[in-house]
């Protein structure tokens, strides 16, 4: 199938708020039809506090109807480049976190055999394990990961299997390379004064937003780059990156976080990279009624989904 049958409906025939809920208003099609395959994974099962996660792909494919189609900074339209669709949720269990781990690991692994690369919408962070089961074979990826907490502690309540352990066990199951590996927008005050332990001594480049403000995102990103290098990266953002006065909708929200604007000169600088998967995780409506949020995170989608395009486009 060509490009041209992977369009979003156009604003100008059916209204933005009309029409199928589907990603950025465009066709459902199977991965095997596509270059990028955009996806929701609607699982909080690994939330320990505030919930609502779960709900965050349907409502950020109904707030994407607002995207539109060429970014006005870099010019590109990413529906020009490649094959993109909604390919629909990855099939989950609310009840068997288990269970869940296990088919939303064979979802991407038959995505990544399609030929398909996935912009993937959560959903808790617990669901980056999963993906990068299904996706990762050998050697291990590198990392860019967004967010105010790096989701590297061991266990909470017993459980190895949460949201805040996700890159601690990709890590350990040999899935992620730490040496490759940087965490950027970290805030806010810690349980234990060793949670840091484990990220530091395997080598991951924790950054701080206190050192982000002082280097500035130009300075920051460019040494992102060069932790990822040329080599197969996965990009990860929690949208608790951003200050909660702005992105309210999220479960463990901290003050003192970055600014939409400066999300998005983040994720522009981003071009380029060899990405072999993004997700967008953390948006929880129900505790952002006026939808602000999911919005911000359609809005961050398309920014994304233009590093994406452009990356599989030169890659092909």
């Amino acid at each position: 199938m060509k490009i041209s049958d992977f369009q979003p409906l156009d604003s100008d025939t059916v209204p933005r708020f009309a029409g199928p809920s589907t990603f950025m208003r465009l066709p459902v099609a199977a991965p095997s039809e596509v270059d990028v395959a955009l996806i929701g994974v609607p699982f909080d099962g690994g939330t320990t506090n505030r919930t609502g996660a779960r709900h965050g792909p349907r409502e950020i494919r109904n707030q994407s109807s607002l995207v539109r189609r060429v970014h006005h900074v870099t010019g590109i339209s990413p529906f020009d480049l490649v094959r993109v669709a909604d390919c629909g949720d990855a099939p989950v269990n609310p009840l068997d976190l288990a269970a869940s781990l296990k088919s939303v690991a064979q979802h991407f692994a038959a995505v990544r055999e399609a030929g398909a690369v996935p912009l993937t919408v959560g959903g808790d962070h617990l669901i980056t394990l999963p993906i990068l089961r299904g996706l990762v074979a050998e050697p291990p990826v590198g990392l860019i990961h967004f967010d105010a907490h790096t989701d590297t502690y061991d266990s909470f309540f017993g459980s190895r299997y949460n949201h805040g352990t996700p890159f601690r066990r990709a890590v350990e199951e040999g899935l992620l390379d730490p040496k490759r590996m940087v965490q950027i927008g970290l805030r806010g005050a810690i349980s234990h004064a060793d949670n840091y332990d484990f990220a530091r001594s395997a080598g991951i480049r924790l950054i701080f937003i206190e050192e982000l403000v002082e280097r500035g995102v130009s300075d920051v990103m460019a040494e992102a780059r060069t932790i990822a290098g040329s080599r197969p990266t996965y990009v990860s953002f929690d949208i608790d990156m951003i200050d909660p006065s702005i992105a309210p909708g999220t479960g463990t929200p901290e003050i003192g976080g970055v600014t939409a604007r400066e999300a998005q000169a983040m994720i522009r600088s981003l071009r380029g990279l060899n990405a072999v998967g993004i997700d967008l995780v953390e948006v929880s409506p129900p505790l952002d009624p006026t939808g602000g949020t999911a919005l911000l995170a359609a809005t961050l989608m398309f920014e994304l989904l233009c590093v994406l395009a452009e990356s599989v486009k030169g890659r092909r």
